[in-house]
Parts: C-alpha cells; sequence; structure tokens
C-alpha cells in the first residue's frame, strides 16, 4: 500500500548497514549489467590493440626473415630484370595478404566466441546476437594497411641487396 519511492527508501533505510547491497529497480540492473559488458568489451578492444600491436611486429620479422632467406632467389629475380619498385611492391603485398588472412581468421574465432558467449549468458542479460559487420570489415581493412606499413623495412632491404652478392650467396 505504499509508493515505489516510500518502497524504495524504506528498503535503502534497511540495507543501509550492508555496504555491499545495492536497491536497483529493473532498467538500473540492466544499466549495471551493460556497463558491465561494456567495460569488458573496452578491455577486449585494448587486446584487439595489443594482438594488432604483435601482429605489426610479427609480419616485419617474418618478411626480413624471408628476404635474408630469399636473398639468391631476389638476386637472380633483379638479374633477370625485376626492377626495384617490383620487388617493394611484391614484399608489400605479402604483407598486405598475411595481415588479411590473419585479420579474417581472427575475426571468424572472434565471432564464434562472440556466438558461443550469447549462448551461455542468459537472454536477461543479453538478448540478441548482433554481428557489426561495419566495423569487423574496418579491423580487416585496418589488418591489411598494418601488414604494408610492417613490410616497408622489410621490402626497402630487399631492393638494397646487391645483385652479385646475391646471386652469389647460398
Amino acid at each position: 500500500g505504499v509508493s515505489e519511492d516510500e518502497a524504495r527508501s524504506g528498503i535503502e533505510e534497511a540495507t543501509a548497514g550492508f555496504a555491499s547491497l545495492n536497491v536497483q529497480d529493473r532498467e538500473e540492473f540492466q544499466q549495471a549489467n551493460e556497463q558491465q559488458i561494456d567495460d569488458v568489451l573496452n578491455i577486449v578492444s585494448v587486446l584487439l590493440g595489443l594482438s594488432v600491436l604483435i601482429a605489426f611486429f610479427g609480419i616485419t620479422i617474418t618478411l626480413t626473415l624471408s628476404v635474408f632467406e630469399r636473398t639468391r632467389e631476389l638476386g637472380l629475380l633483379r638479374a633477370v630484370g625485376l626492377q626495384q619498385g617490383q620487388t617493394r611492391r611484391m614484399i608489400r603485398w605479402e604483407g598486405a595478404i598475411i595481415a588479411v588472412f590473419g585479420g579474417i581468421l581472427g575475426v571468424t574465432v572472434g565471432v564464434l566466441f562472440g556466438w558461443a558467449a550469447t549462448v551461455v549468458i542468459p537472454k536477461s542479460i543479453i538478448a540478441d546476437f548482433d554481428i557489426p559487420f561495419t566495423q569487423l570489415a574496418i579491423f580487416t581493412v585496418i589488418a591489411g594497411i598494418a601488414g604494408v606499413v610492417a613490410s616497408l623495412w622489410p621490402a626497402w632491404r630487399a631492393t638494397r641487396l646487391d645483385v652479385l652478392d646475391a646471386i652469389s650467396s647460398e
């Protein structure tokens, strides 16, 4: 026989001595849960950024090793007419392909894990599963750009090989 505000103030007075108890209505409870999920998504976004940084260095190291291992092949290609610009383009494409395939694999695994999480989490917390296609496409494009940027130094290194020394290397 009391109003909602009176009932809330009475409950808050009764629970005032318990610091771990929060009095919330349905909307406040849902907003608190949404805030927790947003916090987790922000943490995942930071981890995504770190993984992109690690992948950036991994691509650079992989392509540098590839240039080192293919010194003779690059020297032979240059001897038969491959120009420096074509060599740089070839290495840049390798970096872009590696990064885009890695991005597609990461997006696919992420979507599958997201779907699995929504199946496990109760419907009262997460009602539906939504795939942000635009954001995922942007991440894949960023991965390709990062692959091209990561390949700049190895591509520069490949164009600086002395043709005769490269041919004679084993």
